[in-house]
């Protein structure tokens, strides 16, 4: 079960550089067209998704190892993106921060127990400190009914 005093868990800062030989294989590998992916002026939304690279880098980054989740039992359920502006662009340099937000609990109609965990990720620009963009991810363990 997910521990519910995970949740305030707050990740050490990260520092993601926006990349643009980075970016054109992203777009590649999720087939995004758009030149100005290609060329690096902006990210396609979902890149950020990449910045496990980062966090890999920095101990104690990722604030979901805090969340304890069943790897037979969970999975990913949602991923939103929240630009405060332009998304970023080759050359920019993002400091992320992530948190464990929120955990709650419902039962399914057939009876399992599923536990949602929220985490969200701030990025903001390393010269200002202005709020760039969210990343909000949810997993999801799920128990069958009758065995938790």
């Amino acid at each position: 079960m997910v521990a519910k005093s995970c949740v305030g868990v707050v990740g050490e800062p990260f520092e993601m550089h926006i990349e643009l030989g980075k970016i054109g294989e992203f777009a590649q590998a999720t087939h995004a067209v758009m030149d100005a992916y290609l060329q690096g002026a902006v990210v396609p939304p979902t890149f950020l998704t990449t910045d496990f690279f980062w966090k890999d880098r920095q101990p104690g980054s990722d604030a979901w190892e805090a969340v304890e989740m069943s790897e037979e039992r969970g999975m990913h359920a949602e991923q939103e993106y929240v630009f405060h502006g332009p998304p970023p662009k080759a050359g920019d340099v993002l400091i992320g921060t992530c948190r464990i937000d929120d955990v709650t609990e419902k039962i399914s109609r057939a009876g399992d127990r599923l536990e949602f965990v929220k985490m969200v990720t701030e990025y903001r620009d390393k010269e200002t400190g202005a709020l760039v963009a969210e990343s909000i991810l949810t997993g999801v363990e799920r128990w069958p009914a009758g065995e938790a």
